[in-house]
């Protein structure tokens, strides 16, 4: 099973380069970066590394163009200020070898000390396990083909993962790997932890559960860079 990443970017010039040398240290079939119209060195930092697509920005548009070219069996959709440890491919190709698994994510790992850091992760991971609801930041992955016949991301301004895992898991089960997924902790410092924390489980319940468009709860969620 060969496996295209895919990551969507807009101005990730300070994280971009260590992502994606640690993708290629295990030979994934190609990595392809998405780029939403950065004005940094995003852009000249992935051509050094990758395939790269210029395309409107908004992460759903992005990363939906990413698979369309993607040539891999699977596809992985990975943040820029993510990284995956040792094993990541061959966790993707036992995940979605077993029955009735249709997508999966990894074990939240947020590189920052403290107790509230790993009741965030804890969690991330139950709603991912129990609800098969992960972010995009636990790094969702598929079957190319699954991807294209549940339609890809839908075409909103925010919380398009969301939207797509609800979806998806009404076709098959989502499996959660242990595999840890290090995730940036830029924005909870920025923010402060509580502060996004609940900003995250309130516009996730207005979304999923409150039925209000996500287009409306964008500008609650600030950029972070």
């Amino acid at each position: 099973m060969k496996i295209s990443v895919i990551i969507p970017t807009l101005n990730e010039e300070s994280c971009l380069a260590r992502t994606i040398d640690r993708l290629w240290q295990e030979s994934p079939a190609e990595v392809i970066v998405s780029d939403g119209g950065s004005e940094d060195g995003t852009v000249r930092i992935a051509l050094q590394h990758a395939t790269v697509l210029r395309v409107c920005r908004g992460r759903a548009v992005q990363q939906n163009a990413g698979a369309f070219r993607a040539c891999g069996d699977a596809v992985l959709f990975l943040h820029a200020d993510c990284w995956l440890e040792s094993g990541w491919q061959e966790a993707i190709r036992r995940a979605l070898s077993r029955p009735g698994c249709i997508a999966g994510c990894f074990r939240m790992c947020i590189d920052a000390e403290g107790w509230l850091y790993r009741a965030i992760e804890r969690g991330g991971d139950l709603r991912a396990r129990w609800f098969g609801l992960p972010y995009g930041d636990q790094g969702i992955f598929m079957l190319r083909e699954t991807f294209h016949r549940l339609g890809g991301f839908p075409p909103v301004a925010f919380m398009e993962d969301l939207l797509f895992m609800r979806r998806a898991r009404r076709f098959g089960r989502i499996a959660w790997v242990p595999l840890p997924i290090h995730i940036s902790p830029r924005r909870w410092q920025r923010t402060r932890i509580l502060r996004q924390t609940l900003r995250n489980w309130t516009l996730t319940a207005l979304a999923v559960w409150g039925n209000v468009h996500p287009d409306r709860l964008r500008d609650y969620y600030p950029d972070v860079r």
